[in-house]
């Protein structure tokens, strides 16, 4: 198997950055994310979990790098794809990311995010900080689509 020396060229500059008031308007919406009492390394699990998921070769790479800023360790980033099987996490920690996947897969199951994820996030974690981590959810999914329709490779700057 002979690896891919170049990755595609990105079909324009993210919209985000083209449309400068869209990236005003969502990095203020990340803002208060930041601001609901979440902690910052479940917020990076979080992103980087959404984003292996969806495929986005930008914030994996960016969420990996963002989260190592923040202190995060190399064992536990290595194993957020295997969160499950990893004694890595706390209980909180694997609340957040069932509920980063289930929010993330909604085709996947008739009840996109059933009961039973969203019971148990909420027992660890109350009203302000379920809000921050659904926004955080939904902005990471919202970038990787952004990012994958453009094709923005993994180390790029915008």
């Amino acid at each position: 198997m002979t690896a891919r020396t170049t990755a595609p060229a990105p079909r324009m500059r993210n919209p985000a950055v083209v449309l400068p008031e869209a990236m005003r308007a969502l990095l203020a919406t990340f803002e208060a994310a930041k601001s609901g009492g979440v902690p910052q390394a479940t917020l990076e699990l979080v992103h980087l979990r959404a984003s292996q998921i969806n495929g986005c070769s930008y914030c994996v790479h960016g969420g990996v790098l963002s989260a190592k800023k923040a202190g995060e360790s190399d064992e536990r980033l290595h194993a957020v794809a295997a969160w499950r099987e990893s004694l890595c996490f706390t209980e909180s920690e694997r609340a957040a990311l069932a509920l980063a996947e289930a929010a993330t897969r909604l085709s996947d199951r008739p009840d996109p995010v059933p009961d039973t994820v969203w019971d148990e996030a909420a027992r660890h974690y109350d009203e302000r900080q379920l809000a921050a981590l659904t926004l955080m959810i939904a902005l990471t999914n919202l970038f990787n689509r952004l990012n994958a329709t453009t094709r923005q490779p993994a180390g790029a700057t915008w």
